[in-house]
């Protein structure tokens, strides 16, 4: 639903009274929206900052709590402030759940270990490209594929390479995708395999939104995979893919407004449910604390800019009833 639409459902909703606004947030409004280079119509202005209110006073509430004990993680207001939860859903989650199929192109067999590891973060070992921004695109799905491929890449050769993600959106319909519309990992692993290869980031730049036309040249071509696995959905047996392969794709469920506004800390809310929307990188896991038993995290990293959450990354509950659903649709290319 486009703002402008959302405003007029809005205002048949209440007449045309204007919203009743929160004078003490004046500055706070302001800042945010020049932080965040926000331009609105002067009759739309009054409704999409009530909406920004509801939110910030969310935000305010949770972190009071959160200072009480109540909460494990902490919230702040980011750029998505001025969007209704409906509005997100519509605007990031882009993972295609109901068409995941549980078909394997190869067996994941779990590595033995004589000691798995406590934790594990391939972003200090250099596996990991800087977060990346997906914007209004429905490509999370392309997002979490380079990720995974650019670390098993990494992997293979020793070098870093940044892919491209508007390749996938542009060039895997063949294999189901959707574009702008939606995703899958393993149909983007499948493509690259079917392609032949996927060209850098560089060579083929990330615009946001669909193009009628593949532009994909296979002189630029920076990776290439010969398959993908499909993990087991249980937190363990995606501990130990992490641990002996590196980064996995996953997909969990991301639209609860605690989700939207994470800071920091662990991230556990009951209401997080195991029905997956939204296509991450997990790139490692441990625990907070000094007894590896508790407090424990999946280190995600998500694209949706650096600005939001940790630098652009959350740790969600680790081995809590396979919270937000993070197990269920784990995969990785095979290089």
């Amino acid at each position: 639903m486009t703002p402008s639409v959302f405003l007029a459902a809005l205002c048949l909703g209440i007449a045309s009274a204007a919203p009743k606004l929160d004078q003490t947030l004046d500055v706070q409004w302001n800042q945010w929206k020049s932080t965040y280079k926000k331009v609105y119509a002067a009759n739309e202005e009054g409704l999409t900052r009530a909406v920004w209110e509801k939110n910030m006073k969310m935000i305010e509430r949770h972190n009071q709590e959160h200072s009480q004990g109540k909460h494990g993680f902490t919230m702040a207001m980011n750029a998505f402030g001025d969007k209704t939860n409906e509005e997100f859903r519509q605007l990031m989650n882009g993972f295609q759940s109901q068409k995941h199929k549980k078909g394997k192109l190869f067996h994941f067999h779990e590595p033995v270990f004589g000691h798995i590891p406590t934790s594990v973060n391939w972003t200090q070992r250099g596996y990991v490209t800087p977060v990346k921004d997906q914007g209004s695109c429905h490509s999370c799905w392309a997002f979490s594929a380079t990720g995974a491929l650019e670390g098993q890449m990494f992997r293979k050769t020793g070098k870093l390479v940044s892919l491209s993600e508007q390749n996938l959106v542009d060039c895997s319909r063949p294999e189901s995708n959707n574009g702008c519309s939606g995703g899958l990992m393993d149909k983007a692993f499948q493509y690259v395999k079917n392609n032949g290869g996927l060209d850098s980031e560089e060579s083929y730049p990330y615009t946001a939104k669909e193009s009628r036309n593949c532009l994909y040249k296979p002189e630029f071509s920076a990776a290439n995979n010969t398959g993908f696995v499909n993990i087991p959905p249980q937190e363990k047996a995606l501990m130990n893919a992490v641990a002996s392969v590196g980064p996995i794709s996953v997909a969990v469920d991301a639209s609860l407004k605690s989700f939207r506004f994470y800071k920091s800390g662990i991230y556990f809310d009951p209401a997080c449910r195991l029905a997956v929307n939204h296509g991450v990188l997990v790139v490692g896991y441990g625990f907070e604390g000094t007894d590896p038993d508790k407090n424990k995290y999946w280190l995600v990293k998500n694209s949706w800019g650096k600005s939001w959450g940790a630098d652009g990354y959350i740790k969600i509950a680790k081995d809590r009833n396979n919270h937000c659903g993070i197990a269920r649709a784990a995969s990785y290319p095979t290089v």
